[in-house]
């Protein structure tokens, strides 16, 4: 069944919109605001190596959430999935995982040297933790910044 998730890139027609997206009260320790993560487009925390593309999470034409892309191209294993987030008044319809394994897809298809797609998570939150064993991911026993550093094996 198709639920019409699309990622749409963010750019100066809908940045606006993805500063507006926000999470519970419980989930705000969990995942930075958007604003964090656009601001690593333009400074690099990661170095000069790392690439950053942002993405908007739409269903169908609402901006339903926001998730981003860093990566080292030609690496086999440096690509991340960062400030992935549902906007509270849209959680609890599967746009999260629709929109997880929409992203897992995209980078499986553009980067064929992937072997491996990382993300981090809070050791709090249970819920995201779940949905990302769910959907093939493992923890790595690794941990940055103070999150579980999670991996997806790519299958080629």
């Amino acid at each position: 069944m198709s639920m019409n998730i699309t990622l749409q890139p963010v750019t100066r027609g809908n940045w606006m919109e993805a500063l507006s997206l926000s999470v519970t009260e419980e989930q705000i320790h969990f995942v930075p605001p958007a604003v964090v993560s656009l601001a690593k487009v333009y400074i690099k925390p990661d170095g000069d190596q790392v690439r950053y593309e942002p993405y908007a999470i739409y269903h169908e034409d609402r901006m339903a959430g926001f998730m981003m892309l860093a990566y080292e191209e030609l690496t086999a294993d440096m690509y991340w999935i960062n400030g992935f987030l549902i906007d509270a008044a849209q959680q609890g319809r599967g746009y999260g995982r629709a929109a997880l394994l929409l992203m897992l897809d995209t980078i499986r298809s553009r980067f064929p040297q992937c072997r491996e797609i990382r993300l981090t998570v809070h050791p709090d939150n249970s819920h995201a933790q779940r949905l990302y064993r769910s959907s093939g991911f493992t923890d790595t026993g690794e941990w940055l910044g103070g999150e579980q550093v999670f991996v997806y094996p790519v299958d080629r």
